[in-house]
């Protein structure tokens, strides 16, 4: 198939582009990566009146380690952020999630902060996000806000982008001393959206026990699932954590739906194993860190 009509617009200035999606309102739609946003266009379930190529704003490429994280630019690819020392000993996480994302050709090309506007719930970065407790920065012409990834993603392949605004860039925070993090997920193929995936978060006292536990939830939900499940651990030391009354927090804390590729018991079951492992893991980074 191919796609419906539309008119086509390719801005040289970040004016030019936030001017051209307030003309086009609500049938206007931003083309960076395009590794979602072409598939959903040639079957004709995306059929936007004016395409907005935003992929000479050469600008909104920059990746940015800042005082307390990592700013991600609206053109920023995954494959760039992915093979960058600065961002991965700055913010680990985004490195092991993004090597999970499909294949190298589709990081090569997709970016980030279209992964984040697309807010598909099976995707790893917007778990990311959330875990992190991150945010996107949205512009339209005369403003700019920065959106809180709790308040973000609204629903499967709904965020809180107005018509007229552009996801011009996308902030991860970085990890609290004495932390560690970790992504594990399961897919039926290497590069399939995933059955489930967890991200962790632990955080460790000076005592080397846990101080806080939380993890995000990968196609369990319409939105990434986030959890906290600190009591379930008991604030003990992270070599003799309860892991499994953790996983069992996780398996009871979420409502995940069936689809053709899972049921929704395995989907928790999945959950639940996987967030030990991730749990246990980002423990033991913490404790080396």
């Amino acid at each position: 198939m191919k796609p419906a009509p539309f008119e086509y617009h390719a801005p040289r200035s970040l004016d030019e582009a936030l001017q051209t999606l307030a003309d086009a309102g609500e049938g206007g739609k931003v083309l960076a990566g395009g590794q979602s946003l072409i598939p959903l266009l040639n079957m004709r379930l995306a059929a936007p009146a004016h395409l907005v190529d935003i992929n000479r704003l050469d600008a909104l490429a920059a990746v940015d380690v800042e005082a307390g994280g990592v700013r991600v630019g609206a053109l920023a690819r995954h494959a760039q952020v992915e093979r960058s020392a600065p961002v991965a000993a700055a913010q680990p996480l985004l490195r092991r999630a993004l090597r999970l994302v499909a294949h190298p050709v589709i990081r090569n090309r997709g970016t980030v902060v279209g992964s984040l506007a697309h807010a598909d719930p099976a995707a790893e970065l917007p778990a990311v996000l959330t875990l992190l407790g991150g945010s996107v920065r949205l512009a339209r012409t005369g403003a700019v806000r920065d959106v809180p990834a709790a308040t973000f993603f609204t629903g499967p392949l709904e965020s809180a982008i107005q018509p007229g605004e552009l996801a011009v860039s996308a902030f991860f925070p970085a990890p609290p001393p004495r932390s560690g993090t970790a992504f594990h997920e399961l897919a039926r193929r290497h590069g399939d959206y995933a059955l489930a995936g967890i991200a962790a978060l632990v955080v460790l006292d000076d005592e080397g026990r846990i101080a806080s536990a939380t993890v995000a939830g990968v196609s369990l939900g319409p939105v990434p699932v986030l959890l906290d499940v600190t009591e379930a651990l008991g604030g003990k030391p992270a070599d003799s954590a309860d892991w499994a009354s953790a996983a069992r927090a996780v398996r009871d804390g979420i409502d995940p739906e069936a689809d053709i590729h899972a049921t929704a018991d395995y989907r928790r079951h999945l959950a639940g194993v996987l967030a030990e492992r991730a749990l246990r893991d980002a423990a033991r980074e913490a404790a080396d860190a």
